[in-house]
């Protein structure tokens, strides 16, 4: 069976898998050019987020066309996103 991810926006350097996803496991993300295969590195739960990009620490995580957090350590391709790896940055002001 294949799995999927969505790429919610051209240019997010993550994805959002909808399905659960297993530790090395392929899956695959629709694009304006078709479909791309990727790995994952770790175990990723539906609705969670994959890197598609390699993300320096210190770099934004985006989403949305948006930044949601900024990377508090180096992330692959295929890394799971998410508290352990990414600092929210959102002020209210």
């Amino acid at each position: 069976m294949k799995k999927y991810a969505k790429l919610v926006k051209v240019g997010d350097n993550v994805v959002t898998s909808v399905a659960d996803i297993g530790e090395n496991e392929t899956f695959i993300v629709k694009t304006e050019n078709g479909e791309k295969s990727y790995k994952s590195n770790q175990k990723v739960d539906f609705g969670h987020k994959i890197a598609v990009e390699e993300i320096k620490k210190g770099e934004q995580i985006l989403k949305y066309g948006q930044e949601i957090g900024i990377a508090t350590a180096d992330i692959k391709v295929g890394d799971w996103v998410h508290i352990h790896n990414v600092r929210d940055n959102y002020e209210v002001k």
